[in-house]
């Protein structure tokens, strides 16, 4: 039974870009038309780029057009700050190629998500370790022109805070502040538990329909708010589904030296088990999301990181070396 085929069943979005390719190339054992991999090995992560460019490829992955970067540091877990400042410095890197900003240029940080959920509450706390200077940049110095840029911030809560579209809210707010970049930072699925915490996508489609924790809301990407969208996520949840799927599938695999037994799995049928999953799961309608309990560290850590990153690829004139400072 092909994976894929079962997530469909169940409706489980993959919103890491490098899982739905690694699952569908397994799957197929070649290449996907319309999508280009590249990887690379550095001592604390590794980055790997996943391009979209053709509509098979759209289609296929069922990513719109554009480049992906995932950066997976499993030491995120570790409590070690000169690992943490490494990877860091990986994703400043990668931020300051994807964004291509002008000195002068203005950008809009959003963090998505709800502050009063822990797993859901990466983007605020990533505004509240986030230096903002719009505000100041008129009364800064002459001489540190060029060294920063102006940013303002925001953590627009979610539908069921404020009664109103997280993307009519940023549409709105764009309108007046008139950014050149928005990024928005946001908590995603992952479709393994150990990428919980450890991989950092950056997307320059900004976020569609179907990312995040809760894929029901609108996207926010240059279409919907009229202005280039860069998306920062990190899972920090999986689908019970998804465990259960991989349980059952493990178990079924220790029989591959019972022809008989292997035979038997191999015929059940996606539909079967997806009703099985779904009587477990039918509490909760099969939107069952797992955490682990470390959650609120994980956060923390990660958020640090990413506003780290921000700092260091949005104002020129900060040390890489001294950009913890500069964090709120």
């Amino acid at each position: 039974m092909k994976k894929s085929e079962f997530y469909r069943h169940l409706n489980v979005q993959l919103d890491l870009a490098v899982e739905a390719h690694q699952l569908l190339r397994g799957e197929n054992g070649e290449e996907i038309p319309g999508v280009l991999m590249n990887e690379q090995e550095l001592e604390h992560a590794k980055v790997t780029i996943i391009t979209v460019e053709t509509d098979e490829g759209v289609e296929a992955i069922g990513k719109p057009k554009g480049q992906y970067i995932t950066i997976d540091a499993p030491e995120i877990r570790t409590n070690n700050y000169d690992v943490h400042e490494e990877i860091t410095h990986v994703l400043a890197d990668r931020l300051i190629e994807l964004m291509n900003l002008k000195e002068e240029a203005s950008i809009l940080i959003i963090g998505l998500g709800n502050w009063n959920a822990t797993p859901d509450a990466l983007g605020p706390q990533v505004i509240n370790k986030t230096m903002v200077t719009r505000h100041l940049f008129q009364l800064s110095p002459a001489e540190l022109h060029g060294q920063l840029r102006k940013i303002s911030a925001l953590s627009p809560g979610v539908l069921g805070i404020t009664g109103i579209e997280t993307a009519e809210i940023i549409r709105g707010i764009v309108e007046h502040v008139k950014p050149d970049l928005v990024i928005a930072i946001d908590a995603l699925a992952a479709g393994s538990l150990e990428r919980v915490g450890t991989s950092i996508q950056l997307a320059d489609t900004g976020i569609h329909p179907g990312s995040g924790v809760d894929n029901q809301r609108a996207g926010i990407n240059e279409e919907s708010i009229g202005c280039k969208v860069i998306a920062i996520g990190l899972p920090t949840v999986v689908n019970a589904a998804v465990i259960a799927h991989d349980v059952v599938e493990g178990v079924f695999k220790q029989f591959v030296t019972s022809p008989s037994l292997y035979k038997l799995y191999k015929g059940i049928k996606p539909e079967t088990f997806s009703r099985i999953i779904d009587e477990v799961l039918s509490p909760f309608q099969g939107n069952l999301m797992v955490t682990p309990k470390e959650v609120d560290a994980l956060i923390q850590t990660s958020a640090k990181i990413i506003a780290g990153a921000l700092a260091i690829s949005l104002h020129p004139g900060i040390d890489r070396n001294d950009y913890a400072r500069y964090l709120q």
